[in-house]
Order: C-alpha cells, then sequence, then structure tokens
C-alpha cells in the first residue's frame, strides 16, 4: 500500500473521529424540519442537544443527527409525534365540542406543549395532538368527554379556575432542568419562573442574583422590553399558583445548596489596598548653612546681653 493511500486513509479515520456538531438551524435543514417543529422536537426530548461549553448557543451533534434520522418511520413519525394543533383541531381529534375542550384545558385535564400571541394579543394555546388521542382513547376519561362534567370540576370552572398557563410551566420547567448540566445553571432555571420580589426574598447575595441573571434562560418573546407582548408573555412564564410557587422556593433553596457546595458564585476581584503617599519634605539646608546661622544667631545674643548690662 502506498503511502499516499494511507495518507487518504487516515485523514479520512480523522474526520471520522471528530464529528463536529452543528448550530440548531443546521441540524433543522438536516433533519428537514421547520424552526419551530425542530424547536418543540428539542422541547419534548425527541431531539437532544448538547452545550457548547462556553456558554453560547447549544447545538446537535452528528451522531444524534444519524440517530433521529434512523429512527423508524422518519420523517413522518417524527413529524406526528410532535405535531400541535389548537383548540378548535383538537376537538375534532377528540370528538368534542371546542367548548368542552377549553373546559377541560382550564380544569388542567389537557396541557398545552406551546402557545403564542395572535394579532389580537390573545393568546392561543396548542397542545399535542398525540397526546390528545391518547386522552380521548382512555377509558378512565370516558365520562369527561360525554355528559355533564363532574361536579367537583364545575365548581372549579365557575370560580374561575385555568390552570393552563401553570401546566404548560410546569412542562416548560422539566425541560429547562434538562437542558442544565450545571447545578448554577438549574437555579437559574427554576428562578427565571418566579417574580424578582420573591427571588430577592430567597437570595439575599447580590452577587448571586447578578449570577443567576446571567444564567437565566432567553426569553421567549420577541418583543420590546415593557412591552405589551413582553408584559403578557412575562404573566405566562411567572408562577402565580401558591402550591407551585412553593415547590419552587423549595426546589430553589435545594439547588443553592448543592450549587454553593460545588463553587461559589464568581465576585469582583478585591482591590490592592494602596499605602498611603509619604507627606512632602522640604530639602534640608546645607550642614555649613546651618553651623553660620548658629554663630549669626549666637553673636546676636551676646549684643544684647551686653547692652542689658549696660
Amino acid at each position: 500500500m502506498s503511502s499516499d493511500t494511507i495518507t487518504q486513509k487516515s485523514a479520512a479515520t480523522a474526520a471520522t473521529a471528530v464529528r463536529p456538531s452543528m448550530t440548531l438551524s443546521g441540524a433543522a435543514r438536516e433533519l428537514d424540519l421547520k424552526r419551530g417543529e425542530f424547536d418543540l422536537a428539542v422541547v419534548l426530548g425527541r431531539i437532544r442537544t448538547v452545550g457548547d461549553g462556553a456558554g453560547g448557543q447549544r447545538r446537535v451533534t452528528r451522531e444524534e443527527i444519524e440517530r433521529v434520522r434512523g429512527s423508524e418511520g422518519f420523517p413522518e413519525s417524527l413529524r406526528a409525534g410532535i405535531r400541535a394543533v389548537g383548540t378548535t383541531e383538537g376537538a375534532g381529534l377528540m370528538d368534542i365540542s371546542p367548548a368542552r375542550f377549553t373546559r377541560l384545558a382550564r380544569v388542567g385535564a389537557l396541557t398545552p406543549v406551546k402557545f403564542y400571541l395572535n394579532r389580537y394579543r390573545a393568546v392561543v394555546w396548542l397542545y399535542l395532538a398525540e397526546e390528545l388521542r391518547q386522552f380521548a382513547e382512555t377509558e378512565t376519561n370516558a365520562e369527561l368527554l360525554t355528559g355533564r362534567l363532574p361536579g367537583t370540576l364545575r365548581a372549579r370552572l365557575e370560580e374561575g379556575q385555568d390552570l393552563r398557563a401553570r401546566n404548560w410551566r410546569g412542562r416548560h420547567a422539566d425541560f429547562l432542568l434538562r437542558q442544565s448540566e450545571d447545578p448554577w445553571e438549574r437555579v437559574a432555571a427554576m428562578a427565571s419562573l418566579l417574580d424578582p420580589v420573591q427571588l430577592a426574598e430567597i437570595i439575599r447575595d447580590p452577587y448571586e442574583r447578578a449570577y443567576l441573571n446571567r444564567l437565566k434562560p432567553v426569553p421567549r418573546t420577541s418583543g420590546a422590553p415593557d412591552s405589551p407582548v413582553a408584559r403578557i408573555v412575562e404573566r405566562i412564564t411567572t408562577a402565580d399558583d401558591p402550591d407551585e410557587i412553593r415547590w419552587l422556593r423549595s426546589s430553589l433553596l435545594i439547588g443553592l445548596v448543592q450549587a454553593r457546595a460545588q463553587r461559589p458564585a464568581p465576585r469582583p476581584a478585591p482591590r490592592p489596598t494602596q499605602e498611603p503617599a509619604p507627606l512632602a519634605r522640604e530639602p534640608e539646608p546645607p550642614v555649613d548653612a546651618v553651623i553660620d546661622a548658629s554663630v549669626q544667631e549666637s553673636r546676636g545674643l551676646l549684643k544684647w546681653l551686653r547692652r542689658r548690662r549696660a
């Protein structure tokens, strides 16, 4: 075998061993998915991502691309598993009215997988078609699909209960924790769902709060800060249910203990102590000048004593 052939084979082996990872947009193109479909597949754990080790955007390895492409029925099976539908289409899949579908979602029987704001700034909830079909096919749910709802559920609806946002936050929290490999990142994921006032009550150290703010997940809204869209998204992504808040607070405290045990939050380097500058000293006169001045002073004193005696 010639040396050129050996060199080519070695280069091919090295290129295979490196297997560089891809950006999220590049992976979406490789899998022939729209970016929204790809993002939802990542949220659901159907596509695994990895950190780049420098706090930047997450990436997808070539091995993961090949795993997904090699799955049975790809890409139809993947698209079917991440298909998200709204209220009307979801009600059709379950063979119920849109009004009943909404009531079931409000009491927490159905969990949204994502949401968006339409042109009127109204929140539109989307649900996994696969989960809706499974719900409708489960025998224990039959009484929820026909006839009157149970009295306990009707009472909750009359009280104005709406658990759609809370259930979405629970699913979103699971996703954030799966993506977080560092204990401080896990704390930041939970902190992102709490009101800043509550966060300040739990974490008194300003350096820890600043560190968590840097590690927080990127907000889901593209609206400008303090815009109506941003405020609506903030309201949805911030915990407001008492049980949910208690769980987040306790999980946050446990996570803080673990994170602090691994390493402290970064702090600014202490400023070096500076010694006070020495006071400026006037230059000392030459020794001859000092002696001459002393002699002149002594002569003057003798003349003054002689005049006193006279």
